[in-house]
């Protein structure tokens, strides 16, 4: 089966800097559901779109296409006392780049703490790199009508719709909270 619109497609990859170090080894296969429903990058889906079972490519996928470039304004100094405890490097938080704006919401990593601040950066930390992707694919199969429906791959490797796990009531959030 070729990979086309409304596809599941599971790719084997590895993901590596321009300069060939190693970020990702891809030990859990990548699985998706073809056709711009935005499950993976859009160059990720023009390779692969037509292929079948075996095809095999490294490509190279710069900045503007894949996570943007870096941009300094998204880093942040907050006072310490804003944030919960404990706090540590790397630990993430969902807010707006500024308090009274109606941006979307965007993940901030913690970067640095020293003494009453905290470095925040909400810049996705593969921002301002070319990346290259090592892809072979292993398996394409039709989407289901309700994959389709919902816009993303289901079972194994994809999404599960549990209701065990609600969370509250749409709408009750907090400006920043953590993520893990």
């Amino acid at each position: 089966m070729k990979i086309a619109k409304n596809t599941v497609v599971t790719v084997n990859y590895k993901l590596s800097d321009a300069q060939d170090n190693l970020i990702e080894d891809g030990r859990q296969p990548m699985v998706y559901l073809h056709g711009g429903y935005e499950n993976t990058l859009p160059k990720i889906e023009e390779e692969l779109d037509g292929k079948e079972v075996g095809y095999s490519s490294i490509i190279q996928i710069e900045p503007e296409d894949a996570f943007g470039e870096y941009d300094a304004a998204l880093v942040k100094v907050e006072p310490r006392n804003r944030l919960p405890e404990p706090l540590e490097v790397g630990m993430q938080f969902e807010g707006t780049p500024d308090s009274d704006s109606d941006d979307e919401a965007l993940i901030f990593t913690v970067t640095d703490i020293a003494d009453d601040k905290v470095v925040l950066d909400g810049n996705h930390p593969l921002a301002g790199m070319a990346l290259r992707f090592s892809l072979e694919v292993a398996e394409v199969r039709e989407a289901t009508e309700e994959e389709i429906a919902h816009g993303h791959v289901h079972g194994a490797h994809g999404h599960h719709h549990g209701h065990d796990d609600d969370e509250g009531e749409e709408g009750d959030h907090v400006a920043i909270h953590p993520i893990h």
